[in-house]
């Protein structure tokens, strides 16, 4: 079974008498363990479609499955249920809490969607800490650390729940090339580590350069596939 299964997918936002079409019929399926790219212009439905995968917003028409559950048919609080169990994120501006150290930052999951005993929580956060190379930065806050490490900690934070699914908005726009690279190379790193599904919306290039599968958008629909190692696919 696919882990996400998106088929005629539309949306549509109202504003007093104005409607923007967001996504048009939308269609498409993805594996589990893969690394998976949306690319468009501004307003091209790339955030649109990460937000419906990740239960922050329901389609206006069509079927949309995560897991082999039908989201788009849970209430706002197996919404919130199902994404503490199933589903991580990543944010372009880290989104971590100031107030927190690194340690407690990777924690906050943990004590807000599991009830987990405490040594199984420090297990988790430790394991890691050591993955992403911040072991040795645990106790800092984020205004001590870098914009990459902020991103290395916002990777950690997005696994520790072992979701199957991590959406990540533009997760290298706020880095500089060396540092982007660093982070897509960890990404990857725990996608085959811990056979976790990762799927973007970026502009970014060297994500684009390393994604398996990226979909192209454009006005809300579906215009292009390319699959990494074979031929560009057929318009969708």
């Amino acid at each position: 079974m696919k882990l996400i299964q998106v088929k005629n997918v539309s949306k549509e936002y109202r504003t007093g008498e104005i409607t923007v079409k967001a996504l048009r019929g939308v269609s498409f399926e993805i594996e589990r363990a893969s690394f998976v790219s949306f690319v468009g212009p501004s307003g091209s439905g790339k955030t649109t479609i990460l937000n419906l995968i990740g239960c922050l917003d329901k389609p206006t028409e069509g079927e949309l499955k995560v897991s082999g559950t039908d989201v788009a048919g849970l209430s706002r609080k197996e919404s919130a249920a199902f994404r503490g169990k199933h589903i991580g994120f990543i944010f372009q501006d880290f989104n971590l809490m100031p107030v927190l150290t690194v340690y407690e930052n990777i924690e906050y999951p943990l004590l807000m969607v599991q009830s987990l005993p405490s040594t199984e929580r420090k297990d988790r956060v430790e394991k890691l800490l050591e993955e992403v190379g911040m072991a040795d930065q645990k106790n800092k806050y984020p205004d001590q650390i870098s914009g990459g490490q902020k991103q290395r900690v916002a990777v950690a934070r997005a696994l520790v729940t072992n979701p199957e699914l991590v959406l990540a908005d533009e997760p290298t726009a706020n880095l500089d090339s060396e540092t982007a690279y660093a982070v897509i190379n960890l990404m990857k790193k725990m996608k085959d580590g811990f056979g976790t599904t990762f799927v973007f919306s970026t502009h970014d290039q060297k994500i684009v350069g390393e994604a398996e599968i990226v979909y192209f958008l454009a006005d809300g629909k579906l215009v292009d596939e390319k699959v990494k190692g074979g031929k560009n696919g057929q318009p969708v």
